[in-house]
């Protein structure tokens, strides 16, 4: 069965999630990611037993003293690589795939995430000192856009998953920053970065100060921050200049375009002769003539590859000893983000639109036209000419049309994404004995955001416009005068529609979200009473504890957004949402040494770990952990993990109320390409009408226009939770021999079952007509969660008329993924080659993962498909098989040189049929056909991008680093944008992936007192 519990397919809305004002803190619950301690700010963070920290390196591991994997982000680097959010730092690391960002600006929301291992981003749990964060969304993804960058010490990157530690969320791992703790005195730092074309620049500026008070026995640290990112136009880069048609790979725009292109509810068109365009109102002509492809519109004007930004940050934390051994801790977080994400204008996407044979601003020649075509008389056309009114005078004649027309003169459309948080924490922690410490806290936080639509068009006063006349005295007049009407000319060149007529259809919207999260926790830590094993002198030490969670989110909108296909360009309504759930949940994790100096037996150490939790939403579930570490001799280790991870569904997966946006497709089956006739299949024809397409369209039903459909999401309140299994085996070298180098391989594999999934629509698409899994072409259930547009018969309808393809969450996905990470790290003192002592330091690292597979499949009948070194609709963003970051480092003095290398292998095109390496089930639906794709889009080969970072140390208080990004100004791959996800694939090419910006400098000033 396709889905738990059936969707009432009428029941349409359009989900859109936004909001305003949120601020607190948050609380402690589970034990750190990384036994390592966080450092002061004025120095680096001092080096826990068997924590190797290479100068330069790319990143420090502490993971050599630990079963799973982790790795570290240290200052030096965070000061190297002159970041300005949290996303950036994050972006190079070969366990993080691509996810929403700067680069982002179509179906963007204004954030910015991480998604390890590409499980996505609401599989990765985000702590900030070891504790959860306020969520952005109904998803449960923190926007890294509220991290205090200028806090941060370091950041503890686990990817081994940890739900047994932190609860639900863990599944791909945690990325925990941390802040720096007992700061005194003043850190105040600037940078500014600009492409060497003299745009795209980005500023940040933070303060922290901090102090001890209270003869010590008391800290408080504020960090104060600010950025600004200006926007960067498509248009601007050469990769971006005009859309491409992924068949011919020329140019090949938007029908919605300037002047009007029409198509028709019926076969019947205007005599013209055949045209993939539509037909064109030429005002030269004063006529419709066959369209061009030069009449589409370049919808990259005004499109945006990077989205401007502004943000406040404040942060600020204490402590207090009230005696020996009793402490007293708080913390604040305040974030503000003001993003814009903006489009193309906005304009009529072929909507049904009622056309009087009366309005003012047909020619006689149009007029006649549109006559001839519905097949209506010389003198009823003539009468309907001269209807002196609207509906039920003399006469008085209506057509539908589908126009396709640019509202350029109603100006761009926006946008305007308003987000403030805060969070705040208050907790005490202690010694019970010697070596027993408890922890208790409670933190709260909230998120609101506003989503402003600026310049989107209202569709009922479209409708009002249209239907004018001339009055007697041969003045255009609106048949209906309410609401100030202004007759509205869609029949002319740009600037046809005057600014009173622009005035009168501009619908601007605003919907608020809250997201708000509660937590209280405490623990107990330390020693098992001294137990030890008899083989070992340290004794078994342990954590248990228990916590508390409780997260609500609400949507509100305004009237506009819950009529359904009111603002034009949305379709569906926007319908005011509520949820919440909580959790209760005990946990225990165990650190045993077995054997420690022994023969082969250097140490041997057992590591485990539960969580039970009692979900409101799912109920009862357990997580659990087993594994170790062995070191045979001092210098070389072997690790390993088994994790059973569980993760309960989201408030989104839950709750979400039907919600109609625009998805990813390259061909319909039911398109005039695939399906000329009725008479060339007959039984894909019938399932074609079956699944809403007017009989009068088979054999002229459109192509999705720029690859995009409509497509219907919704919760699923019968949802349970899914399991994952995760396993991780690695091996450490640091030999005596060498000293200052380290060795890591670790190999993973991760495996989610009853996965909370929804279909790709290219499946549901399949599972109806497809031959291989449905030979006898009858109805099914897939073919119930399609819904064709009423008129044209396509998937594309934003006028709320028709679902496109219903998705829904079900627990009937699959997710695997494998492969190995490696890292090596090295530090030379130059002087151990005789070339003295003031030689300076080399320093190399390099981290890098190797994927073997990463499969992927919604349901049962959906094709389990592997995207490893593909790119695709389906598979989205480009998934490379091989990924490295590498380091090299010369220090010496107050001089630091370091050049970043990174690798990203080739990709290609998903294959459309059957291959040995990803075996289908059935010929891939949704992307284009590689026998027809441009052979230029059919692959992207290897990727190496070079930065290069001068650090200079004028005195101990002051530094100057200097940074050039993309130091060989390599171009992003040309590929169009109809061979990946609507996201992700713009602008002809990958910008999450790829680097559009070309050459960037970046000048970074650090004053510390």
């Amino acid at each position: 069965m396709f889905l738990k519990k059936p969707i009432d397919r009428k029941d349409r809305s359009n989900c859109r999630m936004l909001a305003s004002l949120l601020l607190a803190g948050s609380a402690l619950a589970a034990p750190p990611v990384a036994a390592q301690s966080a450092g002061t700010a004025e120095a680096e963070p001092a080096p826990v037993d068997g924590t190797i920290v290479v100068t330069g390196s790319l990143i420090a591991r502490p993971d050599l003293k630990v079963a799973s994997p982790v790795q570290i982000i240290g200052q030096e680097e965070i000061q190297l690589k002159q970041v300005n959010s949290a996303e950036e730092l994050l972006r190079d690391l070969p366990s993080v795939r691509p996810s929403l960002g700067s680069a982002v600006n179509n179906l963007g929301d204004g954030s910015s995430r991480v998604d390890l291992r590409g499980l996505g981003s609401n599989r990765t749990l985000v702590l900030l000192d070891g504790r959860r964060v306020v969520p952005f969304n109904f998803d449960g993804v923190v926007d890294l856009n509220s991290i205090p960058l200028a806090l941060i010490d370091r950041v503890d990157v686990m990817t081994g998953g940890a739900s047994s530690a932190y609860g639900a969320d863990a599944v791909a791992g945690v990325v925990n920053f941390i802040t720096k703790q007992n700061f005194s005195g003043l850190d105040l730092s600037a940078n500014y970065r600009i492409a060497e074309r003299g745009d795209a620049a980005q500023y940040r500026a933070d303060l922290v100060v901090g102090t001890n008070f209270a003869d010590d026995r008391g800290n408080i640290v504020l960090g104060l921050g600010y950025q600004k990112r200006d926007a960067l136009e498509m248009t601007k880069r050469e990769v971006g200049a005009f859309p491409l048609s992924v068949v011919t790979g020329q140019y090949f725009g938007a029908f919605a375009s300037v002047p009007t292109i029409l198509s028709f509810p019926t076969n019947a068109m205007l005599g013209l002769g055949a045209s993939n365009v539509g037909s064109v109102y030429d005002p030269s002509l004063g006529a419709f003539r066959a369209g061009t492809v030069g009449d589409t519109y370049n919808f990259h004007k005004d499109t945006y590859f990077q989205t401007p930004l502004e943000r406040y940050n404040a942060y600020a934390a204490g402590h207090y000893a009230l005696a020996d051994g009793i402490e007293v801790y708080a913390s604040a977080m305040f974030s503000r983000v003001e993003t814009r994400i903006q489009l193309a204008p906005g304009g009529l996407f072929g909507p049904a639109l009622q056309l009087p044979l009366n309005n003012p601003y047909l020619t006689e020649t149009a007029r006649g036209q549109l006559c001839n075509a519905y097949g209506i008389s010389t003198t009823s056309c003539a009468a309907a000419a001269a209807a002196p009114g609207g509906i039920g005078s003399p006469g008085y004649r209506e057509v539908t049309i589908l126009p396709n027309r640019r509202l350029v003169e109603t100006g761009k459309r926006a946008q305007q994404i308003d987000t403030t948080q805060y969070q705040i924490l208050a907790g005490i922690r202690g010694d019970v004995t010697e070596s027993l410490k408890f922890d208790v806290s409670a933190q709260y936080g909230e998120t609101n955001q506003d989503q402003l639509l600026d310049n989107w068009g209202s569709f009922s006063r479209v409708q009002q416009g249209l239907r004018a006349f001339r009055n007697a005295s041969n003045v255009a007049t609106c048949a209906d005068a309410a609401n100030g009407c202004v007759p509205l000319n869609l029949f002319g060149p740009e600037g046809s529609i005057t600014s009173d007529q622009a005035a009168f259809i501009n619908l601007d919207s605003l919907n608020r979200r809250l997201v708000s999260q509660a937590v209280v926790a405490g623990r107990l830590t330390g020693d098992l009473f001294g137990l030890a094993s008899p083989f070992a002198a340290t004794p078994v030490s342990f954590a248990i504890g228990a916590e508390y969670r409780k997260l609500t989110s609400s949507r509100d909108t305004d009237a506009p957004s819950q009529i359904a296909g009111e603002i034009l360009g949305v379709g569906g309504q926007i319908t005011p949402d509520r949820g919440q759930y909580s959790a209760k949940e005990i946990f225990g994790e165990f650190n045993i040494p077995l054997i420690e100096d022994k023969p082969f037996f250097h140490s041997l150490t057992a590591e485990a770990g539960i969580r039970y939790s009692d979900y409101t939403s799912t109920g009862a579930s357990t997580t659990w952990k087993a594994g170790g570490t062995w070191e045979p001799h001092e210098g070389f280790k072997l690790r390993g993990m088994y994790q059973v991870a569980v993760r309960s569904p989201n408030i989104s997966e839950l709750f979400q109320s039907r919600v109609h946006s625009l998805g990813s497709l390259a061909v319909d089956p039911c398109q005039t390409s695939r399906l000329p006739s009725a008479a060339s299949n007959p039984g894909l024809a019938a399932l074609c009408v079956y699944t809403g397409a007017p009989a009068s369209t088979i054999g002229a039903i459109p192509a999705p226009p720029t690859n995009q459909i409509s497509v219907t999401t919704s919760g699923n309140r019968d949802l349970d939770v899914e399991r994952a299994n995760t396993l991780t085996l690695g091996a450490v070298l640091t030999p005596r021999f060498l000293p200052r180098f380290a060795l890591t391989i670790d190999y993973f594999r991760v495996k989610v079952k009853d996965a909370i999934t929804q279909p790709a629509a290219g499946d549901v698409l399949n599972g109806c007509y497809s031959t291989t899994l449905n030979p006898s072409q009858t109805a099914n259930i897939y073919c119930d969660l399609i819904d064709r547009n009423p008129v044209t018969g396509g998937l594309f309808d934003l006028s709320g008329a028709s679902d496109g393809v219903v998705l829904t969450y079900s627990n009937l996905g699959r997710i695997e993924t494998a492969g190995v990470d490696f890292g090596l790290s090295y530090r030379l003192p130059l002087q151990d080659l005789g070339l003295g002592g003031e030689a300076g330091t080399l320093g190399v690292s390099i981290n890098g993962t190797w994927l073997d597979y990463y499969h992927f499949q919604a349901n049962g009948n959906s094709i389990n498909r592997d995207c490893t070194g593909y790119y695709s609709v389906n598979c989205a963003n480009p998934r490379p098989e091989w990924k490295w970051v590498s380091r090299l480092t010369y220090s010496n003095g107050p001089f630091t040189g370091s050049l970043l290398w990174t690798h990203l292998s080739s990709v290609r095109l998903e294959p459309f049929r059957a291959s040995a390496k990803q075996p289908l089930s059935a010929p891939q639906p949704g992307g284009p056909d590689p026998d027809t794709v441009f052979d230029g889009f059919e692959k992207i080969g290897a990727y190496d991008y070079f930065d290069l970072s001068l650090a200079f140390e004028a005195s101990e208080r002051a530094t100057l680093t200097l940074t050039v990004d993309n130091l060989f100004d390599k171009k992003p791959p040309l590929v169009s944008n109809g061979v990946g996800g609507t996201a992700f694939n713009s602008g002809n090419t990958f910008p999450t992936v790829y680097d559009v910006l070309g050459r960037v400098y970046a000048i970074g000033a650090r004053l510390k007192f």
